[in-house]
């Protein structure tokens, strides 16, 4: 990639994130949700987010963060502002502990997370559901889009999401990429901890805080919690990346050519040659998770990210 077209990536990864600390998204007023799993050897684990239900709405999307997020992400909550305006109910969902709660961890094929709360008593009224993830959640996403658990689901929508964790891992790792690497690991060691302070720990705290890698992390925390049995198993029995030519949905994939943590290099060899179900749309302009306002993927004329989204929902 040239070196013009990398900086614009990184600068349209990194200002929006900024700009989003300093000035606050307005979001509608949510009910505080949550929900239960029973699973072993955790037993009980903790759901929650944040549902929107606009007057009227027939749809709900279920909005799911990257790695290290949760819903109080600035792109979710700025997801849900917009879907909102457009009529479409939402539930902005932390996947198991990245609320804080110290539940659980999670991986990235975790699909129980997005079946439980589909199967929640507040999503129940809907009869029409879309699922958007961001980043690994829309890996995430894609994954559940392979055997979804719920009829109502109509579509799916993953926006710079990686598709081989092989992949993204090994890029992620590069020296390039430290400044994304350290956010997201703190992140996740905040999640650990919470989980330790319930007894609830993969490894000692010391352990985690030395993990300086996505692959280590994987291999200490991930691999032992869910049996992978080593880490190169987890990343290709997880990767979505063999099954995109068999999504039972309709799927939108959304690529930036200049996203600095999930670049084409990552994901281009992995995309089928034949869409099916899946729908891959690139941009030139912008970067991980940031992307132009009036961005047009040719998916109806409502511009930007969300509006192309929702049109591709409506078709």
């Amino acid at each position: 990639m040239p070196l013009f077209c990398a900086l614009r990536g990184h600068a349209w990864t990194i200002l929006p994130t900024l700009g989003s600390m300093l000035r606050k998204c307005r979001t509608p007023a949510f009910l505080p949700w949550t929900t239960t799993l029973h699973e072993a050897p955790r037993g009980e684990v903790t759901l929650r987010g944040e549902l929107r239900l606009p007057t009227g709405a027939a749809a709900i999307c279920v909005l799911v963060h990257g790695l290290g997020g949760s819903h109080a992400s600035p792109y979710l909550q700025q997801a849900a502002a917009a879907l909102h305006e457009r009529g479409i109910a939402t539930l902005a969902l932390s996947l198991r502990g990245a609320d804080g709660g110290g539940g659980d961890i999670y991986h990235a094929a975790l699909t129980a997370d997005l079946d439980a709360a589909l199967c929640s008593p507040e999503l129940q009224p809907f009869q029409r559901v879309h699922v958007l993830g961001f980043s690994l959640g829309g890996h995430l996403a894609l994954r559940y889009a392979m055997a979804p658990g719920d009829h109502r689901v109509r579509s799916v929508a993953a926006i710079c999401a990686p598709v081989d964790l092989a992949l993204a891992q090994q890029h992620l790792d590069r020296r390039r990429c430290a400044l994304y690497r350290r956010f997201v690991l703190h992140s996740l060691r905040l999640h650990h901890s919470a989980c330790s302070s319930r007894g609830r720990g993969i490894v000692d705290l010391a352990v985690a805080r030395r993990i300086q890698t996505l692959r280590d992390w994987d291999a200490r925390i991930v691999v032992p919690r869910f049996g992978f049995g080593s880490v190169d198993n987890y990343y290709a029995s997880a990767s979505v990346a063999p099954h995109l030519t068999a999504l039972r949905v309709p799927s939108l994939l959304v690529l930036a050519a200049g996203d600095p943590m999930v670049p084409p290099a990552v994901v281009r060899p992995r995309l089928p040659t034949a869409e099916g179900a899946l729908c891959v749309r690139w941009t030139r302009c912008g970067g991980h998770l940031g992307l132009p306002r009036d961005l047009d993927l040719g998916l109806g004329a409502d511009r930007g990210l969300h509006g192309q989204v929702v049109g591709f929902f409506r078709r």
